[in-house]
C-alpha cells in the first residue's frame, strides 16, 4: 500500500509539473508574438540610410525618382532634400494631382508649391477612372495642373480594368489626346507590368510607358517605349512617414 501511494504521489507531481510547463509555454507565445511584431515594426518603419539606399537602386539607369500622394501624408521635403546623402540621390518627383472628374489630391497643391520653390524637378499624374467618361477627367486634370517650365510630362495612371480592353484603350486615347492638345505636352502612361503585357503593348504608338513591377526587372525595359520602372513600393525616406514608391529612369534628369 505504501509503495502504491508513493507511486500515485509521484504521478500527480509529474502531472502538476507538466501542466506548469504547458502554462509557461502558453504564456511565452504572446510574448514571442509581441516581440516579433515589435521588431517587424521597427524594421518596417526604419528610414533608409543613404548608403543602404544606394544598394537598393537597380544598376544601369540614369536617374532615380519617387512618386507620392496623400497616402504619404504631409511630407517634409526640406528634411528629405537637405539630408546629407539624399540631397543628390533623388532626381525627380511625381505627385498625384487628380482622380476621376472631381477629386483633387489633398496634398497636391502643397507638394507642388514646395517642390517648385526648392527647384526639384517634378510632374503631376492623374489616376484614371477607367469606367467613366475621359473628357471630363482630362478637363479636371488640366484645371488643376497649371504647367510650369520645371514640369515633367504629365502622367496617366491606369491601374483598374475597364468594361473591356477595347473600351479602356479608347478612353485612354481620348484623355491623352485632349491633355496633349491643350498643354502641348505628350503624357506618359503609368501601368502595371501585367497591363502592359496583356493590354497596352503596341497599342499606343508614340507614347512612353512607366511600368510598375516589384519582383523582377521587366524584360520590356529594353523596349524603346518604356522609360521608367517603379521597382519598389516600400521605400523609407527621411521626411516621409509612410512607405513611398521608388523608381528608376532611362532618362537623365
Amino acid at each position: 500500500m505504501a509503495k502504491h501511494r508513493k507511486k500515485t504521489h509521484t504521478a500527480k507531481s509529474r502531472k502538476k509539473k507538466s501542466n506548469g510547463t504547458k502554462l509557461v509555454m502558453w504564456g511565452l507565445i504572446p510574448v514571442g508574438i509581441i516581440a516579433f511584431v515589435f521588431f517587424w515594426y521597427v524594421a518596417d518603419t526604419k528610414e533608409e540610410t543613404p548608403q543602404h539606399f544606394r544598394t537598393l537602386i537597380p544598376e544601369g539607369y540614369a536617374s532615380v525618382g519617387i512618386d507620392v500622394s496623400h497616402h504619404q501624408g504631409t511630407i517634409d521635403w526640406e528634411e528629405l532634400f537637405e539630408e546629407k546623402g539624399f540631397d543628390t540621390l533623388i532626381d525627380f518627383v511625381y505627385c498625384k494631382a487628380t482622380e476621376g472628374a472631381d477629386h483633387l489630391d489633398t496634398q497636391w497643391e502643397r507638394n507642388r508649391e514646395v517642390l517648385n520653390e526648392m527647384g526639384v524637378l517634378n510632374g503631376a499624374y492623374h489616376y484614371f477612372s477607367t469606367k467613366n467618361a475621359p473628357r471630363p477627367q482630362a478637363a479636371h486634370f488640366l484645371k488643376h495642373w497649371d504647367e510650369r517650365e520645371i514640369d515633367l510630362p504629365p502622367v496617366l495612371d491606369v491601374e483598374e480594368e475597364g468594361f473591356s480592353d477595347e473600351d479602356l484603350i479608347a478612353k485612354m486615347k481620348i484623355w491623352l489626346t485632349e491633355v496633349e492638345r491643350v498643354s502641348g505636352r505628350r503624357p506618359i502612361i503609368y501601368t502595371s507590368l501585367n497591363f502592359y503585357e496583356t493590354k497596352f503593348r503596341n497599342q499606343f504608338s508614340g507614347y512612353k510607358f512607366w511600368i510598375a513591377a516589384y519582383s523582377r526587372e521587366p524584360q520590356y525595359m529594353s523596349d524603346q517605349d518604356v522609360i521608367h520602372w517603379q521597382f519598389s513600393e516600400s521605400g523609407r525616406l527621411p521626411g516621409i512617414s509612410n512607405k513611398v514608391d521608388l523608381n528608376v529612369s532611362e532618362l537623365e534628369f
